[in-house]
């Protein structure tokens, strides 16, 4: 039995964290971090992962890749994303971490979602870091990703009396998945 951490050791609450205070949560952790690992699908089917940096609007992410890189085209082939944003290890009882299950929007320069999302992205920051002229943004490609469902994981919510993974979802008429436990 962990005496530092009872709330780890069985048995485990499964209640679901009310949809707002789910949304709290994750707004938390994604506006705690600005990198996550972005999956996207080759043509051949086989997944690739890579991190990249993220800036957040609500529960959208924005991220502007270099062009031409696969992730991007394999955007523009299939835009069903996954990417994980994480805390940080540091044993069981420091879990935090959301895994999206989404679609990757690619916003054209100079369209109006276009000029919103350069209101999100720290642009200017980059632009900045590698030497660049920051008069004007850079005219990429600009990636929204919009979440369908989203797994947070927190091993804190047991203290609370809450299942440590939750699923949020964008269709309140969506079925969740059961409650999963530790293995």
């Amino acid at each position: 039995m962990s005496k530092a951490y009872p709330f780890v050791e069985p048995p485990w609450p499964e209640d679901p964290l009310p949809k707002e205070q789910l949304e709290e949560r994750i707004l938390q952790l994604i506006g705690a971090n600005n990198v996550c690992v972005l999956a996207t699908t080759r043509k051949d089917g086989h997944p690739i992962a890579s991190p990249i940096e993220y800036h957040a609007d609500g529960l959208n992410l924005y991220m502007f890749p270099d062009p031409g890189t696969p992730k991007l085209l394999h955007m523009k082939r299939d835009p069903r994303v996954g990417l994980a944003i994480e805390s940080g290890f540091k044993g069981w009882q420091s879990i935090r971490s959301a895994q999206y299950f989404a679609r990757a929007e690619i916003l054209q320069p100079h369209t109006p979602e276009w000029n919103h999302g350069m209101t999100i992205f720290k642009w200017r920051n980059a632009m900045e870091e590698l030497g660049m002229d920051t008069t004007n943004p850079i005219e990429w490609e600009l990636i929204k990703i919009v979440p369908d469902r989203i797994l947070y994981m927190e091993t804190w919510l047991w203290k609370d009396g809450y299942n440590w993974k939750q699923w949020w979802l964008a269709d309140d008429n969506d079925v969740a998945p059961k409650p999963l436990r530790p293995n």
